[in-house]
């Protein structure tokens, strides 16, 4: 998992910051971007895609990630940029403004597929990279963690929704309540199945 870490250190990098998001594919609920510098001489056993880890085990290797990494930042993009901006540049602009707000002097970026235009700084984006690289997992694992602590959090405020079991994302049941109950402030407007709901919900209180 150092593999593209350690390439970057031979060819003279020496800040180097792994940076992903996660919430592109929910329907309702914000967009969470991290960026993360490892610490070599605190090594992280475990680090993984955090979608293929267990709860229990993203948990703890969130507290390991932000009490032993040199550095990290989590970056929160809300709904309505979400629908402004549409969730890929969301994702890119999100991404973006967690390594630039990093303390120390990044000189190199890895990316988890996302190419980081705008960015100014040499960087690589690799394909399944919170799969391939440490320092991209760890930012995988905070945001994951992150996002799913706050829709449990708001589903509280949303019982109807069932927020805290399925976070967002268009299971069967998330699609049946959105139908039944219409979009609510959380919902994603820009994506179909919301403006769907939502132009159904018009409907009915115009008849």
């Amino acid at each position: 998992m150092d593999a593209y870490e350690n390439k970057a250190k031979q060819s003279g990098y020496e800040w180097i910051a792994g940076c992903d998001e996660v919430g592109r594919g929910p329907l309702a609920g914000p967009l969470v971007c991290a960026a993360v510098i490892l610490d070599d001489a605190q090594p992280i056993a475990g680090l993984y895609d955090s979608k293929a880890l267990s709860e229990k085990q993203r948990e703890g290797l969130y507290d390991l990630i932000v009490t032993q990494a040199k550095d990290y930042k989590i970056v929160t993009i809300d709904v309505s940029t979400v629908d402004r901006l549409n969730v890929y540049h969301a994702s890119r602009i999100g991404m973006i403004e967690a390594v630039k707000a990093l303390r120390y002097p990044v000189d190199y970026v890895l990316s988890d597929a996302m190419p980081l235009e705008g960015l100014d700084l040499p960087y690589e984006a690799i394909i399944k990279g919170d799969q391939k690289s440490a320092s991209i997992a760890a930012a995988s694992i905070l945001a994951k963690v992150t996002r799913d602590r706050y829709m449990v959090k708001v589903a509280k405020d949303y019982p109807q929704y069932g927020f805290e079991k399925h976070k967002g994302y268009p299971t069967k049941h998330h699609l049946h309540a959105l139908k039944t109950f219409g979009p609510c402030a959380l919902h994603r407007k820009s994506f179909k199945p919301v403006a769907d709901a939502y132009k159904q919900q018009q409907t009915l209180k115009l008849d």
